[in-house]
């Protein structure tokens, strides 16, 4: 019998957490002139939005969102093959010399930021390049580090973190379960 997910964050939990890194990336980067937010589809562009509206805190100089697919650099069978530079991409400015901070939703692996890291490597050479996410559940199987986390969170072997935004899911919530 196929147990229901557990509810790990409701949605009063998830918005402190964004709300927490905001001010975490912005006590790091506190010139935002060269600052830019970079979500991997889907879920992290979402989440990096937010992260925008809350550094931009009202004042007229919002920071540069992009958008990055990495589903061709991917090395772990869950990409589609092809050409990198005709991935649905939008990073509408130059990367170098830019304070990159990435956003994804969980870190697992780190085969995304892999990929990703690759990716933004073919669009331009960034001053740093920081990683914020919104679930580290650790068991990296690369030396992936996130500079900023909502929450760490351990899941049992078999078990999957389930991400839901209410941009995409209709709720903000973090729920742990079965993989199947």
């Amino acid at each position: 019998m196929t147990e229901k997910p557990v509810v790990a964050l409701d949605a009063e939990a998830v918005g402190k957490c964004i709300v927490r890194m905001a001010r975490e990336i912005a006590e790091h980067n506190p010139e935002r002139a060269n600052l830019v937010l970079i979500g991997i589809l889907r879920r992290g562009v979402n989440l990096a939005q937010r992260l925008a509206e809350l550094l931009a805190n009202g004042k007229e100089q919002q920071v540069p969102l992009g958008v990055l697919d990495i589903s061709s650099y991917r090395d772990d069978g869950k990409g589609t093959t092809g050409d990198p530079r005709l991935l649905d991409r939008n990073v509408p400015f130059s990367l170098d010399n830019k304070r990159v901070v990435l956003v994804d939703d969980v870190l697992y692996t780190g085969r995304t930021v892999r990929a990703a890291l690759d990716a933004l490597g073919d669009l331009g050479r960034p001053a740093s390049i920081q990683l914020a996410v919104l679930v580290d559940r650790g068991e990296q199987e690369l030396p992936v580090r996130a500079d900023y986390v909502g929450k760490n969170l351990r899941a049992a072997m078999g078990q999957r973190v389930f991400v839901r935004l209410r941009d995409v899911d209709g709720v903000d919530a973090v729920m742990v379960g079965e993989a199947g």
